[in-house]
């Protein structure tokens, strides 16, 4: 078994609904000293706002995709060289779920991606939450899209071999120590 096929155990993807607390519970982990990688998707969208790119899922979306596959590559290979337990926004599997999500196919190349560039088995997700749901200039869907999202999610890492793990609805930090002790950390 090669280096890439073996399934890190520090590799750690917390994805699910959007707006459902993601990117507060990683800042949180952050400030307790983890390292942390950004969602993918927002990274693109705000790259490509800024230079007046059509990678947006508005306007491109398979120009999204590949852009977020490969981010999450670098995310996930820069992750491995700097050791130590790491968190991401989202994972790959995200990005090639949505291309299935809206019934385009997921080039061969991608789906070789998802065994190549494994993650931690444990994935966490984060469930609809319409409390602290809101929109924003890169998250332009409405909640019930968002729970779509969420549920094509659930299914999509099941599907990879991943182990779901629901975040329960608390504060921040207990969502951290939720997470921390659930990685026996």
């Amino acid at each position: 078994m090669t280096n890439a096929r073996k399934v890190p155990t520090k590799l750690v993807v917390i994805t699910g609904c959007s707006g459902g607390g993601k990117s507060t519970l990683l800042g949180e982990l952050e400030a307790r000293g983890y390292k942390v990688f950004s969602e993918p998707g927002r990274l693109v969208v705000k790259g490509q706002l800024a230079s007046g790119g059509d990678g947006v899922p508005w306007d491109n979306v398979n120009s999204f995709i590949k852009l977020c596959v490969e981010l999450a590559i670098q995310q996930r290979d820069a992750a491995v060289l700097c050791g130590g337990l790491t968190f991401f926004d989202r994972g790959i599997v995200d990005a090639v779920a949505n291309l299935e999500h809206l019934n385009l196919p997921a080039q061969e190349e991608f789906r070789a991606m998802l065994t190549a560039h494994r993650y931690h088995s444990q994935v966490f997700m984060t469930p609809p939450w319409p409390e602290i749901y809101v929109v924003d200039n890169e998250r332009r869907h409405n909640f019930a899209e968002a729970v779509c999202e969420f549920e094509m999610l659930v299914r999509a890492y099941g599907q990879f071999g991943y182990d779901v793990v629901m975040v329960p609805k608390s504060a921040v930090g207990a969502r951290a120590d939720f997470i921390l002790e659930r990685l026996n950390t």
